[in-house]
This record gives C-alpha cells, structure tokens and sequence, in this order.
C-alpha cells in the first residue's frame, strides 16, 4: 500500500539558516510516527512544509501521492492539521465552528457525527470561550478530522494539558489509528512518545540523528527514550 506521506532529501533554508537539511522518512497508514528534538530541531519547519505552507528548498514531498506545494487542493483533502494552539472567535459555539471548517471541503462529514467521535456530543452549543483546555484541544481535532483526511499532522497537540486530559486525548489517536489513519506528530514529551509512536524520528539542526520504533532506540542504548535523545541532540554549549 502507498505510504500516506514520504519525505525525501527535505530541505528548507533561512538566510544563513539550513533549518530543515537533507531529511528522509515515510509515514504509513495506520501509523503514529513521532518527531522529537529539542527547539530549534527543525520540526515545526518539517510540519510547515508538509502542509504547503512553505516551499522546499530541495527535495520532494508526497501526501498520497500528491505534491503539497503544486497540488494544494487535492493534497489539503488528504491532510488534516491541528496546531499546538487553535484561538477561534470567543463566541463561536463548538457546532459553528465545525460546520464553518466543513464548509472549506469538498465532501465533509457531519458535524454531530465528528463532535460525538471526539468526545464534544454535548458540547455543540457552547461557546470557544467556555471550553477547558483540553476540551479545545479536542475542539481542534475535531476541526482537522471534518474531512475525513487519510493523514494528520499534530503539533505539540497534548502542550499544556493536565495529565487528565492528557490521556483521553491519547486514547483518541490510538483510536484513528486503530481505523488506519496515519498521524504525524511533534511532542516535547518523552512518555508520550513511548507510549504512542510505532516509530519516532529524533533531529538535530534539521538533519535526522535515528528513527525506530523507541523500544529499538532504548534496546540498542540500555537506556531511557529521554537519554537517547540526549545523546543524540547534545546541549549547545557557550564558548
């Protein structure tokens, strides 16, 4: 089966800047594949990318096949993104805010259906303002899941939450992925990687230093998933 995203020899320039550098990876479908590195490490720029949102500099992407860059629209109805933060319109009901994002594409799925997938049923009359922070989140995947996109890129999609929420936000990619959904995402935290990437990718200065599966990066080490990125990503130091 054609991987849902393949990145080959990835590179994005800023000035004097080599943000993203000579990157390769795939993703499958019915994956969860994890990019961790510290700031700085190229990922957001990597998500960026991805999205159409920056042209590469050199080297391909494929969503589905499809290039982000040259081919916006068929790629974006493959694509779902869900950012670290989402600030809609504080007033905006829940349900609005879904049937607006659902107005964007060509074949959207309903509202209630995509509320009761994450846990928002009973919130479709309430407002953005009103939410807790983990009821945004699930807000905003909601906003990416409206399509019914074959691939989602999340960005820190767990930063700031309460342990709480934290889990049922965890069990809910665990459930898309169980459905075949491949799921790209940044995370600064380390359990969470272990406990939901099949595969994980660690960057330095935008060029790729591993990628297994943690349990192989943690075996070949004897050590922690968070003493292999520590390893691999040392701390600059000031002269």
């Amino acid at each position: 089966m054609e991987p849902a995203l393949v990145v080959a020899g990835l590179v994005k320039q800023y000035e004097r800047t080599r943000a993203v550098d000579d990157l390769h990876f795939e993703v499958a479908r019915g994956e969860i594949f994890g990019l961790l590195g510290p700031n700085g490490a190229g990922k957001s720029t990597t998500l960026e990318t991805i999205e159409g949102l920056k042209r590469p500099d050199a080297g391909t992407i494929r969503v589905l096949g499809r290039d982000p860059a040259t081919e916006r629209r068929g790629a974006r109805e493959e694509l779902g993104v869900m950012l670290q933060s989402t600030q809609l319109p504080p007033r905006l009901r829940v349900g609005e805010a879904v049937r607006l994002f659902a107005a964007f594409h060509a074949r959207p799925r309903p509202a209630e259906e995509v509320l009761t997938e994450v846990g928002l049923a009973d919130h479709n009359a309430v407002a953005f303002h009103a939410l807790s922070g983990g009821e945004r989140q699930r807000l905003a995947l909601a906003l990416a899941l409206v399509h019914d996109p074959t691939l989602l890129l999340l960005d820190e999609p767990t930063a700031g939450l309460d342990p709480r929420a934290r889990r049922g936000l965890h069990e809910l990619l665990l459930e898309l992925r169980s459905r075949g959904k491949a799921i790209l995402l940044t995370t600064h935290y380390i359990e969470e990687a272990e406990h939901l990437c099949d595969r994980v990718a660690i960057l330095h200065h935008g060029r790729l230093r591993a990628c297994g599966p943690p349990a192989e990066l943690i075996g070949a080490r004897r050590a922690s998933l968070e003493d292999v990125l520590i390893e691999l990503t040392p701390q600059e130091r000031e002269a």
